[in-house]
C-alpha cells in the first residue's frame, strides 16, 4: 500500500497508484490502471506470494516485538527496508528536491512510522491473526476517508462494505484469547489502517507523478530518521533472542523491501485494481502462518469478524474490478 506496510501494508496502494511505464511504475490517479499481456498462471501465483509474504509480517511482529519493543522494531523495519529500496531511490535522485523530501516525510509518518508501531505494540498483546484481520481495513478506510475529506463518491455498496467492516471490528475486539481480551490490540490495529487510508490518500495526491519504488523508498528512509531517536531511547537494555533478530531482518528485508519491489512490478505488469485483490489474501496467510508456527488458535469471533472484513472489502473494491 503504501509505502504499505507489509505490511504492511499498507496493501492498498495498489488502489490507489498506478504505473506509468512497466520499467518505471510511478504513483497516478486512480482509473490508470495498465494491464500488460500475462501468462494465466503467472499473476495468481504471484499475489499469492505476496500476500503470503505480507501475511507472515504479522507473525514476525509476533515474534520480537516483546524482545525489541515497538520502537525499535520499527526502526530495524524500515532501516533495512530502505536498503533494500535505496537504488530505485538512487536512480530517481535528480527528481527528490528538499521541498519534495518534506512532502514525503510528513506522509511517511501517518503512511508508515505510526501504523507499523500501532501493528508492533498490537503484536505484543494478542495473536498475529487479531493484526493480519485489522489489516484488511485499509482498504475501507481509503475509500472513507477520501469520501469525508477529498469529495469522493463513497456509493451504497461501499457504504454497506463499511458497516460490515466495522461490524466485524466490533466482533474482533470483543473476543479473548487465553482468557485475555484482545480489544486493545483489535483498535490499534484499526488505528493503523485508519492512517494507512489518510496516508493512501495523501500518496495519491501529492506524490503523483514520481517513480513509485523511489517514493517508497524515500518513505522508508524518512521514517528511519525521523524514529530514530525514539528507537535509540527505547532499545532494549536485555540480549535479544535470535529468533527475534531473524524476525526482524526478515520483516524488514523480506515483508518491507523485497515485497515492495515484487508489488511495483505487478502494478506496472497487470494494473492497481487487478494488484489490490492481495488484501485478500494478507488476512488469511496471517492467521494460517500464526496458526503453523506459532501455534496460535483461530478463534469463532476471529473466523466471524475476518469473513465480515473480508466481505467489506470486496464491496468497497467492487468499482474497481468493473
Amino acid at each position: 500500500m503504501s509505502l504499505m506496510s507489509a505490511s504492511e501494508c499498507t496493501t492498498t496502494a495498489a488502489a490507489t497508484a498506478t504505473p506509468a511505464a512497466p520499467s518505471t511504475p510511478t504513483v497516478s490517479a486512480p482509473g490508470a490502471a495498465t494491464v500488460a499481456h500475462d501468462s494465466p498462471w503467472r499473476t495468481p501465483l504471484e499475489l499469492t506470494l505476496l500476500g503470503a509474504i505480507w501475511g507472515g509480517s504479522f507473525l514476525f511482529m509476533r515474534v520480537a516485538a516483546a524482545d525489541f519493543g515497538p520502537f525499535p522494531l520499527v526502526e530495524a523495519r524500515l532501516g533495512l527496508g530502505a536498503l533494500v529500496l535505496l537504488p530505485l531511490l538512487w536512480a530517481a535522485r535528480a527528481q527528490f528536491t528538499p521541498a519534495l523530501w518534506l512532502r514525503i516525510a510528513g506522509i511517511a509518518a501517518i503512511n508508515s512510522v505510526i501504523p507499523f508501531a500501532l501493528f508492533a505494540w498490537a503484536a505484543e498483546r494478542a495473536p498475529a491473526g487479531i493484526g493480519a484481520i485489522t489489516n484488511a481495513m485499509t482498504v475501507m478506510f481509503t475509500a472513507l476517508v477520501a469520501f469525508l475529506f477529498f469529495g469522493e463518491r463513497i456509493g451504497p455498496r461501499r457504504l454497506i462494505g463499511l458497516v460490515g467492516g466495522f461490524v466485524g471490528v466490533a466482533i474482533l475486539a470483543s473476543g479473548k484469547t487465553a482468557g485475555e481480551s484482545v480489544w486493545p490490540a483489535a483498535l490499534a490495529g484499526t488505528a493503523a489502517s485508519l492512517c494507512y487510508g489518510f496516508g493512501l490518500n495523501f500518496v495519491r495526491r501529492y506524490l503523483t507523478g514520481y517513480p513509485s519504488g523511489a517514493v517508497a523508498a524515500a518513505n522508508l528512509v524518512s521514517g528511519t530518521v525521523m524514529l530514530a531517536p525514539l528507537a535509540i531511547y527505547n532499545w532494549p537494555h536485555h540480549p535479544i533472542a535470535a529468533a527475534s533478530w531473524a524476525s526482524a531482518l526478515l520483516l524488514g528485508v523480506l515483508c518491507t523491501g523485497v515485497a515492495f519491489v515484487f508489488y511495483y512490478r505487478l502494478i506496472a505488469r497487470v494494473g492497481a485494481p487487478r494488484t489490490s485483490t492481495v488484501t485478500y489474501l494478507i488476512p488469511l496467510f496471517g492467521v494460517i502462518w500464526a496458526w503453523l508456527i506459532l501455534g496460535e488458535p483461530l478463534t469463532l469471533t476471529m473466523a466471524l469478524a475476518g469473513a465480515l472484513i473480508l466481505a467489506g472489502v470486496a464491496l468497497s473494491q467492487s468499482r474497481a474490478r468493473r
